[in-house]
């Protein structure tokens, strides 16, 4: 890859890979800093001189739990709260310093709690949405941390790739500035259980977990940034995102709440 990258192959390149999971990145923090953060600025230093743009996939996590909701980029503080979340706030970081030193561009997309099709549930850091489609359709139990009220502004998958495409097309230079890529509301995993129990009926069925370390209790963005600069909206809300994601699982509704 990098071979291909010294040769100027690539006009920009979509930095989407990380280990992603905050759960995981407390348990493994020595682990998951080598491949978040020196792989990363490996890849920036191999793109350096080489490509126009790179579009790097930052998270909401680096706000560690915002005291302003809707959470707008420049009035919030970065707090991380995870080894997961202070990763990508240093890559941020970084990709400002390689703006300064060497005028790399480097655009720094926030999303926020990121589902949709094909995205599989079978595994200990599966996102919610994920992890309770496979639950359903296999008849097991829906995880539930905490009391459930946690909220998460929850973006579709189409948002995320149209907002990638923006980003790499735009005109200027984004010099390492974040942008806040999701809806701009938010949704609590209790509305989401109900709304499948409406729609499952005994086909739901919950177990109460504790509070995860490091998560934080809700997140909802200002994405007037990222409309103004690059153009940008959400293309699908949550429930819709939500109807395509659950069809997507092949899950077939309870007769019996008809």
């Amino acid at each position: 890859m990098l071979n291909y990258i010294e040769t100027g192959v690539y006009d920009v390149i979509f930095h989407q890979a990380a280990v992603p999971r905050v759960e995981y990145s407390v348990k493994y923090p020595v682990i998951t800093t080598d491949i978040n953060i020196t792989k990363t600025v490996a890849l920036f230093n191999a793109a350096k001189n080489n490509v126009s743009r790179v579009v790097n996939a930052s998270s909401s996590s680096v706000y560690g739990g915002a005291r302003n909701l809707p959470t707008k980029e420049s009035q919030n503080r970065k707090n991380p709260k995870s080894p997961y979340a202070w990763q990508k706030s240093a890559i941020e970081d970084y990709s400002q310093i390689c703006w300064h030193l060497y005028r790399q561009d480097i655009v720094n997309l926030r999303y926020f709690n990121v589902f949709g099709p094909g995205q599989y549930g079978d595994n200990p850091y599966a996102t919610a949405i994920s992890s309770w489609c496979h639950a359903i359709k296999n008849g097991l139990e829906c995880r539930l941390d905490g009391d459930g009220e946690q909220s998460r502004d929850m973006c579709y998958i189409d948002n995320v790739v149209s907002a990638n495409i923006l980003a790499a097309n735009a005109d200027g230079y984004f010099a390492g500035l974040p942008y806040n890529i999701a809806c701009g509301d938010r949704t609590s995993n209790n509305q989401i259980l109900n709304y499948l129990k409406q729609k499952f009926g005994d086909k739901v069925k919950i177990k109460h977990a504790p509070e995860r370390p490091g998560d934080v209790k809700h997140t909802q963005a200002d994405i007037s940034y990222a409309m103004t600069s690059f153009g940008y909206k959400p293309l699908v809300k949550f429930w819709e995102g939500l109807e395509k994601t659950i069809e997507w699982w092949g899950i077939k509704p309870d007769e019996s709440n008809k």
